[in-house]
């Protein structure tokens, strides 16, 4: 196959963290094996403004049938206008485009008993054209599994090392990693949720400061130091000792938590700044992280690579990295391409894994009786 007819796929994600949207045009190139090597024509990124993040938040907590129809069309329109952007930024014709693999934005995710994602389908199949791929995680947890995290085959077949164990850490508003064995084979890859990623970070910042919609260049983590008995104690959640396959989502770092975080903070050092608590919520992200290292990584790891939203983040980067030291810390895109484009090109890999019949979970990292095809086709 030439480079020319190497497969051209949309992905598109929106993040726990409530930050935005981001679409990816990306091209998949056959490598040996299994191996498929991306490249990124053109990544959109579409931040959401305060009013939208508070009303997504909002039904987290609970809203009506009417509030839950409404933003599932919106959802989906804001999607298909990122798709569409992104389109036109990469110069691709959308004849050549083989189809949209779309996230969507979870709602709520409480596996064996559902999973559900906001960003209707058939609507971005409407206004974009083009056939699209989506409810990637239904199919994995009516199997019997978490539903996530469903990036590792991505990590394996796109991202990893041809010699040396490699680890990709997601840091979106929920964290979670991928062990991938050098080669990228299957056999012996192991990934799950570790926790945190942003999401507090970001929630208690708005909730100090709700002006600003997230710590900017880590400016306020950077003027405080950390509160190790709110550390300490949050790390003793039994979550962090549960063995995988796990996951976890929102639904248990609500914004009751946010708010309950911060007052354990200020009871813990009645002196304590801003700075203070949102320097607690990275550290709380980097100790769960080297916590799952420490407990559910045996394999002989020195090579670690960040991505998502967190990733940007310098106190919460350089917090990860000496938390996992001796090992190599470093952002994806220092290897690879914008880490902020990572996930959505995972789902766009899933939809052409999906229009191949292959399976786009890994058993061992969800859990799931076996292996699946993943999402539902709604055609252009």
């Amino acid at each position: 196959m030439s480079d020319a007819d190497a497969p051209v796929y949309v992905g598109l994600m929106s993040g726990t963290s409530l930050d935005g949207i981001t679409a990816a045009v990306v091209r998949f190139h056959p490598a040996a094996g299994d191996r498929v090597t991306p490249e990124l024509l053109a990544q959109v990124d579409r931040a959401y403004d305060a009013p939208t993040r508070v009303r997504l938040a909002a039904a987290l907590e609970g809203a009506t049938p009417g509030e839950y129809t409404r933003l599932d069309f919106a959802v989906g329109q804001w999607l298909a206008d990122a798709a569409v952007a992104a389109i036109a930024e990469a110069g691709v014709a959308r004849a050549d485009i083989a189809a949209i693999g779309s996230h969507g934005h979870t709602v709520w995710h409480e596996p064996p008993d559902g999973t559900w994602q906001f960003g209707q389908p058939a609507v971005i199949a409407e206004r974009t054209g083009l056939p699209v791929v989506a409810d990637f995680r239904v199919r994995d947890v009516a199997a019997g599994g978490q539903g996530a995290p469903l990036v590792p085959i991505a990590d394996a077949l796109l991202f990893a090392d041809d010699t040396r164990w490699r680890v990709l850490q997601n840091l979106g508003g929920i964290g979670n990693l991928t062990v991938v064995p050098p080669g990228g084979t299957l056999d012996g890859l192991r990934a799950f949720d570790t926790g945190p990623g942003v999401c507090i970070v970001d929630g208690v910042t708005r909730l100090l400061r709700p002006e600003l919609p997230y710590d900017v260049d880590g400016r306020l983590a950077a003027q405080g130091q950390p509160i190790e008995a709110v550390l300490e104690a949050l790390l003793a959640d039994p979550f962090f000792a549960q063995e995988p396959p796990r996951s976890t989502g929102r639904e248990r770092y609500t914004s009751a938590f946010i708010a309950e975080f911060v007052q354990r903070c200020r009871a813990a050092r009645p002196s304590c700044s801003d700075g203070d608590i949102v320097a607690t919520a990275c550290w709380f992200t980097a100790r769960s992280i080297a916590l799952a290292f420490e407990r559910f990584v045996p394999q002989p790891v020195d090579d670690v690579l960040l991505s998502g939203g967190g990733a940007r983040h310098p106190v919460l980067r350089e917090a990860i990295a000496m938390a996992l030291t001796p090992r190599l810390v470093r952002p994806f895109d220092r290897v690879f391409f914008d880490g902020g484009a990572k996930e959505a090109v995972a789902f766009a890999f899933l939809a052409h894994r999906h229009l191949r019949g292959l399976a786009g979970n890994v058993p061992a990292a969800t859990g799931a009786r076996g292996p699946r095809i993943l999402g539902a086709l709604h055609p252009a």
